[in-house]
């Protein structure tokens, strides 16, 4: 694992202390996403086909942390589109840090090596760079060739200049296990911090719905990889940024339920419900979102949009509150990695789940009209 042992401790001692307090529901991660404008145009991505009236909408740096002192997680993600394209990223960054927050920036780095001189190195801070594979993997996911390349160059001179990387892979149905697990040492001999993975999620907007992972696909796949980790050819594990239980989730040696409220999302719409991967109706506040939202409607089981699920912003929440709550059998995983054989943990059942709901259209439409009254795409006041 190559979470800094200063976040494992910090975020060990948060959990605790929302046990201690009583807390059922709290957050470990914000996603953070200040726009949805991208300089790419992935097929796999819900983000970015939204009209340029959204698209040209920024969160100021005011707002962004205000959402951080509201959510109060210990985490933050800075995802989006494209947070480069952010003109004062840097300041929302400096004030995330110097709320001891520790942050996570995604890019898909084709700004990386221009922007870099607009950010200190700090060891709370790390650049998480995507890279879905090897090139022709990447340059095919991302829909443009040259982009793994111009990856790759930024990647080393962000290390060089003393930053923490880590990447984000994303994998899909027809993935090669063992296409990945050399990627997986490939980009490990690059230095960098971590790799943090996770099956697509299958967006509703998504151009490409044809290439998005069953859980038992998912499942199958993970072992394929894991079993491929070098621990198992006498080398070194691959360093994930992930607990060792959602590692082991992903394998399917555990029935994990959500914590959709764990990665709580703030975008330029407002507080998303339920969660980062599904937007159903907006929250003006942090507060109104956890009060308001009918978490027990949600989930794998319960709704059918949720059926195959198996992505890190809903279930590492779950994982790092189980490795919290069994120490030991995280350390087990941690040491040995995950289980690759065998009988699999039990599936949830779908029978009775609820039928997916279609709302997006809604969505923009009360955006578009937001727009053009206030000049803000925040629909978090308009009527879900």
């Amino acid at each position: 694992m190559s979470v800094p042992l200063r976040q494992v401790v910090k975020v060990g001692a948060y959990v605790v202390k929302q046990h201690l307090l009583g807390n059922k529901r709290y957050p470990l991660v914000l996603m953070l996403e200040p726009l949805f404008r991208c300089n790419l145009a992935c097929a796999g991505c819900g983000k970015i086909d939204y009209p340029d009236a959204i698209l040209n909408q920024r969160i100021s740096v005011a707002d962004a942390l205000a959402a951080v002192d509201e959510c109060g997680a210990p985490v933050v993600a800075i995802a989006g589109g494209e947070p480069l394209l952010h003109k004062e990223m840097d300041q929302i960054v400096e004030g995330i840090l110097a709320r001891g927050k520790f942050v996570y920036l995604c890019t898909n780095a084709l700004l990386l090596e221009k922007k870099l001189e607009m950010f200190k190195p700090h060891p709370n801070f790390s650049f998480d760079v995507h890279l879905d594979g090897d090139k022709s993997m990447h340059d095919a996911a991302v829909c443009q060739d040259g982009v793994f390349d111009r990856a790759i160059s930024a990647i080393k001179k962000v290390k060089a200049a003393g930053f923490r990387v880590s990447i984000n892979c994303t994998l899909f149905d027809g993935a090669d296990p063992e296409r990945v697990a050399k990627f997986f040492d490939d980009a490990t001999a690059l230095g960098i911090d971590g790799i943090m993975t996770s099956p697509g999620y299958t967006y509703e907007r998504a151009p490409d719905q044809q290439h998005f992972l069953t859980r038992q696909k998912t499942k199958q796949l993970f072992r394929d990889i894991l079993r491929r980790d070098p621990r198992r050819r006498g080398g070194k594990a691959w360093k994930f940024t992930q607990s060792p239980l959602f590692m082991d989730f992903l394998a399917g040696n555990q029935t994990y339920k959500c914590t959709p409220w764990g990665n709580p999302t703030r975008n330029v719409f407002g507080w998303q419900r339920p969660c980062y991967l599904i937007g159903e109706g907006y929250a003006k506040t942090y507060k109104e979102l956890m009060e308001t939202t009918d978490w027990d409607s949600y989930g794998v089981g319960k709704y059918e949009k949720c059926a195959d699920c198996m992505v890190h912003s809903g279930f590492e929440a779950t994982a790092t509150m189980d490795a919290v709550a069994r120490p030991l059998t995280a350390l087990k995983v941690a040491l040995r990695g995950p289980k690759v054989d065998g009988p699999m943990a039990p599936e949830i059942n779908l029978d009775h789940q609820r039928p997916a709901q279609y709302v997006f259209s809604r969505h923009v439409e009360q955006a578009m009209e937001r727009v053009k009254e206030t000049g803000t795409a925040d629909i978090a006041d308009a009527a879900d």
